[in-house]
This record gives structure tokens, C-alpha cells and sequence, in this order.
């Protein structure tokens, strides 16, 4: 019971269940838009996934702490250097334009994790923008890539999913947010920060309304994947609902992150 206990938490330490929910993501986009399956576009989104997050986690505990490190980081950072090759093999198996775009979403990254200036804070320790560039780089990488990849052009649907997208992973942070709200240093001004978690909830509420409703509009639009995007939104208001600062990390690092899996497998099966 220890060792799967152990297993488990790296599981979620060495940011292997986020890049699921991303690679789930991924192919949630692959459906929307009938994009033939391509293993390489979602590959790199996963591995990616798993260099970016643990390098965001990871990069200030080390560099910037000098904290010792233990076996279990050991192990991530070799997990993460095997992914970082996996990366750059995915990378050279995409098209031009999306290996420059994905420099992008990788600048962007950097921004949030490095001070670029000398004696200034990174993006992450900017007061009420960290929600923001998360939300964008998953968009990014799970949407906007798979799109130029397969040389869609932007209409109005690729508008209304990125809409949607944002909203998604903006709802999913605030959850964390509600969570993280006696940890987070009060200088970076998160919503839950800044207008309490009663009326963070609210946010939450109110911003999956537009969310669900905006799937009518889309030009593909199909009551299956309506009714699939409503038991969505009700997993998320439910997650919202119960959201406290009291909640064990794994409510957020396992259960909420879970949702875009979950999201996918009912794509997937529920057919």
C-alpha cells in the first residue's frame, strides 16, 4: 500500500497526470475540428507538458532555494531530460510553421518561470497575471498547435473553441486558486486574493454559462457533444462548489485535473 501510495504521488509530482489532461485536450481538439489522428502532434504536447511544468515547479526549489535534492526530484529530473529528447524527436515531425509557433508558447513559458531582468521578479510572481499566462499556454499547445499542424485555417469555430478553452483552464486555476488561497504569497493577488472565494465561486458559475452556450454556435455543432460539454460543466461546478482552502492537494492535483480526461474518455466511449 506505501509503494502504490509512493508511485501515485510521483505520478502526480512528476507532472505525468497534467501532461494526460493536455494530451486529452489534444485529442478533444482532434475531434472537434476532424483532424485525422496524428501521434506526433500530441506526443509533443505531452512530453512537453512534462518538461514545462517541471521545470516551472521545480526550476525555483532548485536554482533559486538551493534546496538539497532528494530521490524523488532525481528522479523527475531524469523523467524530465528523457521527455525533453522525446520533445525535440516529436519536434522535428512537425510542420514549419507549428515548430515556430511552438517557440512561442516556449518564450512564454520561460517568461513565467525566469526574471529576464536583473533584480526583477518572473511572470509567475506578477500580481493577478499568472492565471492568465496559464491559461493562454494551454490554449496554445493543446489547440491552437494541433490547428496550424494540420493547416486549418482560423474561422470562427477555432475563435469560439479558444473562447472555451481559456475559460476551461481559467475555471480549473480558480479551483486551485480557492485551494492554494492560505499558501500563495498575498503579493500575487489572485482572484480568490482579491475578491474572496465566496465571489471567486460566483466567477466560476458564471463563466461556464457562456462556455456551454457557446458550443450552439459552433458550426459542427452536434447534441451529442452537447450533452457530453453539459455532464462537463456540472463535474466542474460540482468541483467549484466544494472547493475550500482545507481540501487535500489531491482534490485539485488529481481529481480537478482529471476533468479534461474524463471529458475525452466520454468523447471517446459514450458514442
Amino acid at each position: 500500500m506505501k509503494l502504490l501510495k509512493q508511485l501515485f504521488n510521483f505520478y502526480l509530482n512528476a507532472s505525468i497526470h497534467v501532461a494526460l489532461s493536455c494530451f486529452a485536450l489534444v485529442h478533444i481538439t482532434f475531434h472537434v475540428f476532424h483532424i485525422q489522428y496524428d501521434n506526433a502532434m500530441a506526443l509533443f504536447v505531452f512530453f512537453g507538458t512534462v518538461v514545462g511544468y517541471n521545470f516551472v515547479k521545480y526550476d525555483s526549489l532548485v536554482r533559486v532555494n538551493r534546496k538539497i535534492v532528494g530521490r524523488q526530484l532525481k528522479v523527475i529530473a531524469v523523467l524530465s531530460f528523457f521527455s525533453l529528447l522525446l520533445v525535440g524527436y516529436y519536434f522535428f515531425h512537425l510542420k514549419r510553421i507549428t515548430q515556430i509557433v511552438s517557440f512561442g508558447i516556449l518564450a512564454v513559458t520561460a517568461l513565467y518561470t525566469l526574471p529576464f531582468f536583473p533584480n526583477k521578479k518572473n511572470a509567475r510572481n506578477w500580481a493577478g497575471v499568472k492565471i492568465y499566462i496559464v491559461a493562454l499556454c494551454w490554449v496554445g499547445a493543446t489547440l491552437v498547435l494541433p490547428l496550424v499542424n494540420a493547416e486549418i485555417p482560423f474561422s470562427t469555430d477555432f475563435f469560439i473553441k479558444c473562447i472555451q478553452r481559456f475559460v476551461l483552464v481559467f475555471v480549473l486555476i480558480l479551483v486551485f486558486e480557492i485551494l492554494d488561497l492560505t499558501k500563495d504569497d498575498p503579493h500575487l493577488k489572485t482572484v480568490p486574493q482579491s475578491i474572496g472565494v465566496k465571489k471567486t465561486k460566483i466567477l466560476g458559475f458564471a463563466l461556464l454559462i457562456p462556455f456551454w452556450f457557446l458550443e450552439v454556435f459552433i458550426s459542427t455543432f452536434n447534441y451529442h457533444d452537447a450533452v457530453i460539454n453539459l455532464i462537463m460543466v456540472l463535474m466542474l461546478l460540482s468541483f467549484i462548489f466544494f472547493a475550500t482552502p482545507n481540501r487535500p492537494k489531491y482534490y485539485t492535483s488529481f481529481w480537478v485535473e482529471s476533468v479534461p480526461i474524463f471529458w475525452w474518455l466520454m468523447i471517446a466511449y459514450l458514442k
